[in-house]
């Protein structure tokens, strides 16, 4: 179960053919919690979950279910298909996944709170023991939660609605609810998140600043002087500069050139790009010269 703390939304390693390296993707996963993260969600929009097959996605949960650190993963579903997200969820089911984070069907730009609020409903329907964080990204899906939606979504499935990713930020200072996991969707809230009661981040950059994220949290925990949170929030505003995507697999290829494949029509950043990304990186002493070398 998901509980308080600093999650990726791991990336996704492809081989060159555009299939899934599902061993190269739960090594990636299993690298980032060993710094630090307490967990990782494979399928968010990071791992490229809606540009992938659903066979690959089934292979990699039946794969890391016998992980010994199945309990720190968790699924995002990546489907406009309602069906297929419960096809996807009842088969994460039969592996003991229960916690699923779930973006509204993203492709048609109109969706009504009415029609997201029934879209949560029918999921629950078909599978009445999930676990369900709310991924609020109106950018992707064109839809922004309200905090009226979500109170209604958890006053009416209180075991089934546990928590939200805010990555369009307008829940994450203001929505209090009981019992209730509140995720900004990026690090560089994780501080003041946590200031205003939240219970920590699930963010794409973590895949990199899993290590300053975690200090961070744990230094807020502990009621210790922060002296991390601002180089993480700097580390952020670079990444931000680009596509998240594309920015997180230029700075992995520096390491490990599988990073440099990705599913059409995502690139990875330009020549220019890459210098400018890994020179700022530079300057903030994020990285060292061996990484500009690379």
């Amino acid at each position: 179960m998901i509980k308080k703390g600093v999650y990726a939304a791991t990336l996704s390693v492809l081989d060159e053919d555009h299939s899934l390296n599902i061993q190269a993707t739960i090594s990636h996963a299993e690298s980032i919690i060993k710094e630090g993260l307490h967990g990782v969600f494979f399928f968010g929009s990071t791992g490229q979950s809606q540009l992938i097959s659903i066979s690959e996605k089934k292979d990699l949960i039946a794969k890391i279910s016998s992980n010994k650190l199945k309990k720190h993963f968790f699924l995002g579903t990546g489907n406009n298909s309602l069906k297929e997200s419960i096809d996807l969820i009842k088969y994460g089911f039969e592996y003991g996944f229960k916690d699923y984070l779930i973006m509204p069907p993203a492709y048609y730009k109109n969706n009504t709170a009415e029609g997201v609020f029934n879209f949560y409903s029918a999921i629950i329907s078909k599978v009445p023991k999930i676990r369900i964080i709310l991924y609020n990204f109106e950018k992707l899906s064109g839809f922004k939660f309200t905090s009226e939606l979500v109170t209604k979504l958890n006053k009416r499935f209180p075991e089934n609605i546990i928590g939200c990713k805010d990555s369009s930020y307008n829940l994450f200072e203001n929505l209090k609810l009981k019992n209730f996991l509140m995720f900004p969707g990026s690090e560089s809230k994780l501080l003041k998140g946590l200031e205003n009661g939240c219970s920590g981040c699930i963010s794409a950059v973590t895949n990199v600043t899993h290590s300053l994220a975690r200090k961070v949290f744990d230094c807020y925990e502990k009621n210790e002087t922060q002296t991390d949170n601002e180089k993480l929030i700097e580390v952020r505003k670079i990444f931000d500069n680009y596509n998240l995507i594309s920015a997180l697999h230029t700075f992995m290829s520096l390491k490990d050139k599988k990073f440099k494949n990705l599913l059409p029509p995502l690139v990875l950043v330009s020549t220019k790009e890459k210098k400018d990304l890994i020179n700022s990186l530079y300057n903030l002493k994020f990285i060292s010269e061996k990484d500009i070398a690379a």
